[in-house]
């Protein structure tokens, strides 16, 4: 088995895809109209509009509605993170750059549909 996305579905493709975009610095591949991808090292992010969804899911999943999960981008340097933030949407930062129990260095976000977003390093060994 190989994991291969997180998929995050939205009313407003073009509000999360440019958010993503601007945070990760990689411009997101268009596949179909309602649908992108943001290929990231290790991962990629899939942003799905709900009208697609709702095609072949029925109602399944519902929009800006996540409590319980959050998607990690692990950087070198969350600072940075923190100022490029502070330039593009400083109301999306909802937790400061903190060091964790654990040593690593996180900052959470919020995008625009809500979603928690954790920026991290791990520590320096």
């Amino acid at each position: 088995m190989k994991f291969a996305s997180i998929r995050v579905v939205t009313d407003d493709v073009d509000a999360l895809k440019s958010f993503y975009a601007r945070l990760t610095g990689v411009a997101a591949t268009d596949l179909a109209p309602g649908f992108a991808e943001i290929r990231m090292p290790g991962c990629t992010l899939a942003i799905s509009s709900t009208a697609i969804i709702d095609k072949v899911n029925g109602g399944v999943i519902v929009p800006r509605s996540n409590r319980s999960s959050m998607i990690e981008l692990e950087v070198d340097d969350v600072e940075a993170v923190r100022a490029q933030m502070d330039a593009i949407d400083p109301a999306a930062i909802v937790l400061q750059p903190t060091t964790m129990p654990w040593g690593n260095v996180s900052m959470l976000l919020r995008d625009p549909d809500g979603a928690v977003v954790n920026i991290f390093s791990r520590p320096k060994r």
